[in-house]
């Protein structure tokens, strides 16, 4: 177990541009023997061409402390709001297969 007292801060810092977020309703996940790649899409309806609106390279080590950490503040948020409702089939009908591993959203 890691001493807390060994730990160094980071510092992190938040421009303005980046503070004001970025809405996704698609996540394409693809990944390699070192990486996992997620590229944030929005789909508008209406619309033929989606566009990739942010991607993010992760580490395979990364990317399992990414889904725990999601899973944490899902349990956090249901308990407060209650359970998130999972609609099958609203999402986008369309092929998530680029040519890399089969994708996940």
């Amino acid at each position: 177990m890691t001493d807390p007292k060994n730990q160094q801060q980071i510092s992190i810092e938040l421009n303005e541009e980046v503070a004001q977020g970025t809405y996704s309703n698609l996540a394409v996940i693809t990944h390699s023997a070192s990486e996992f790649v997620i590229d944030f899409v929005r789909i508008m309806p209406g619309i033929p061409k989606a566009q990739v609106k942010s991607r993010i390279i992760l580490t395979p080590e990364h990317a399992k402390r990414l889904v725990a950490a999601l899973q944490d503040n899902i349990g956090k948020y249901e308990s407060v709001h209650g359970t998130i409702k999972e609609v099958k089939g609203s999402g986008p009908l369309m092929p998530l297969n680029f040519g890399g591993p089969t994708a996940q959203a």
